[in-house]
This record gives C-alpha cells, structure tokens and sequence, in this order.
C-alpha cells in the first residue's frame, strides 16, 4: 500500500458504549488504510466490533456512546475534526454510504422504491431537479442489475435478491468515494448470495468503487477481498493483502478461522475453536485470544503490540515481537 494511492484510513480508533451492566468497550486502538479502488474484508466472530467499526466510519452511533475518539481520513481530509452537523451534511451517504445488516428489510413498504433511492440526491441537492434524480436512478439500477420497471414498484413486490440490490443502488446513487457494506448477503439463499457478490465485483472492476465488506463468511468474501482484516473482540489482530492472510494467516486466531473453511481444492479436517471469546463490558488487559489461544506462553500476560512482519502484513501476537 502507497500512501500516494491511499484514500482512506482509521487511526488508534476508540468507540464504546454505556450500559447498565457497565461499560461495553467495542472498538479499540483500530488502525488501517486502504487504497482507492480496493476491497477490504473485515471478518470475524459474531459480537467482535466488526459492525460498531462500521457504524464509527459513518457516525451512526447510538446515544449512550461513551467514548468516540481517533482519525479517520477520506482523502486526506480527518473526519472527525467535523461537527456531526457538517459530517451529516457533507459527508454522510454523499463521499460515505453504508449498506446496513438485513437492509433489504428497511424499505418503506408503502413508498414506491423509485421515491426511496432517489431521496438521497433530493435531500442533498435540493435544486436538483427530480427528473434528473430519476436518471440517476435509471443508471444505477442499470449498475446492479435491477429492472428499470422495478422503479415504480413497491418493495413487497420485489424478492429479498432484488430489495438487496435496491440498496446497494441507494447507497451508490451520490457515486460516494467509499462504500461500508454490512453482511450484504446475509438471509439470503446461496444462489442469491453468488449473485449479490458477482454484481459486487462487476461494479468494483468497472466503476473503481472503494468496499469496506464486513461479513463472517470468509469463502464467499474472498473472492472480492483486495485486503483482510482479522477482528477478535473489539480489536484489529492482522491486517494484510488478503491473498497472504487467507494463504498463510499469522494469528494464532487466525489460523484457526481459516482451518475451519471447507476448501474445494483438498479434502482436510475441519478444526473449530473452544471457548468463547471474552466479555467486552471488561476486556482482560492481557492478550484477548490468551485463554483460547494453543500457543500461549507467559508473555501472553501482557498486552501485545501490533507488529508488521513484513511490509502490510502487522499481526497482532508476541509470537512475532
């Protein structure tokens, strides 16, 4: 990765929440960059942060937030230096659009689906005329492969496949720089899921669209990934070109995750991992995979670094330090 060529980029992130039971830490010390026109996978347990990261790069927090803090960057420019008024304004869904979990069942049932993509050009250029908004329109649809006739639909008319690509064309309609898609194809068949992410990767090679693609399905999600993340609770573990991570992970964690994929090409046992991953209300201030972890020696007891062993590939374990 070139900073020349880098578009953006999360810095010692922090997010966490409070609750009754106490103070839930979701993200923290998060750092990463990523290259315009690239596809980065974030993959990890249920409950690990991989959401909360998300909803952090757009600002869609909930109010019981405690701590919101750290840099993020979208070509050049550090986000959070801006007021939530001028970030909703400005940057929300215009340069940074999300396509949230089991989004396919936020539409409004009652709204033609033509009126709900276009709503973000009208509440964002307001002199816009809807005309030309509907041309946008026209050209998205056209982008994720949905009918045109669908745009004077109603959402329960259209199949989980297509409301799902009527998302994706909400969330693309401003051409934002950069796209956090949530488990895109999550609640969907297997066949609709290959279809999502084939229409995934046609938009990535012939529209240089930036991802952010958030899912546990690592099989599915490999063959869009440029880059890969590795979230154990709350904190990034590896980061790498995703050909080395998926090939070849560091991670003790990681290499569990991937021991646990069939594989097409050899027949091999599937491996799984015991334990549950620790409680983020008050997360061990010792390495957080140490209790799971079949490498473990002492210095475990410590909190490790996040180390690069080679240039883009930094894992997160003392067995490298």
């Amino acid at each position: 990765m070139t900073r020349n060529n880098e578009q953006f980029r999360v810095e010692n992130l922090y997010l966490s929440f409070s609750t009754k039971r106490g103070i839930v830490q979701a993200v923290e010390n998060v750092s990463f960059s990523l290259p315009r026109g690239k596809t980065m996978v974030l993959v990890g347990e249920s409950g690990c942060g991989k959401t909360s990261l998300g909803r952090a790069i757009l600002r869609l927090l909930p109010r019981n937030v405690k701590e919101y803090r750290g840099n993020v960057f979208l070509n050049g420019q550090d986000l959070m230096q801006l007021s939530n008024e001028k970030f909703r304004r400005e940057v929300r869904w215009k340069k940074a659009a999300m396509v949230p979990q089991a989004a396919m069942n936020s539409l409004n049932p009652v709204i033609k689906v033509s009126e709900q993509v276009i709503e973000p050009l009208l509440r964002r250029e307001t002199k816009r005329e809807k005309a030309g908004a509907m041309k946008r329109a026209e050209e998205v649809f056209k982008l994720v492969g949905v009918p045109l006739d669908f745009l004077e639909r109603y959402p329960f008319e259209l199949s989980g496949g297509m409301r799902q690509r009527v998302i994706l064309a909400m969330a693309l309609i401003t051409n934002p720089d950069i796209v956090v898609l949530d488990e895109p194809t999550s609640a969907l068949d297997l066949l609709t899921q290959a279809n999502i992410m084939n229409v995934l990767k046609r938009i990535k090679q012939e529209e240089g669209y930036t991802f952010i693609l958030i899912t546990h399905d690592i099989a599915t999600s490999s063959e869009l990934a440029d880059l890969a993340g590795i979230m154990y609770a709350g904190q990034l573990v590896e980061f790498s070109e995703a050909y080395d991570l998926f090939r070849e992970p560091l991670h003790p964690y990681s290499q569990k995750l991937m021991a646990s994929v069939p594989s097409l090409k050899e027949e091999k046992k599937l491996e799984y991992l015991p334990g549950q991953p620790p409680s983020l209300l008050e997360p061990p201030r010792t390495c957080r995979f140490a209790e799971r972890c079949p490498e473990r020696f002492e210095r475990c007891d410590e909190e490790p670094p996040m180390v690069e062993v080679k240039e883009g590939h930094q894992v997160k374990c003392w067995l490298y330090k």
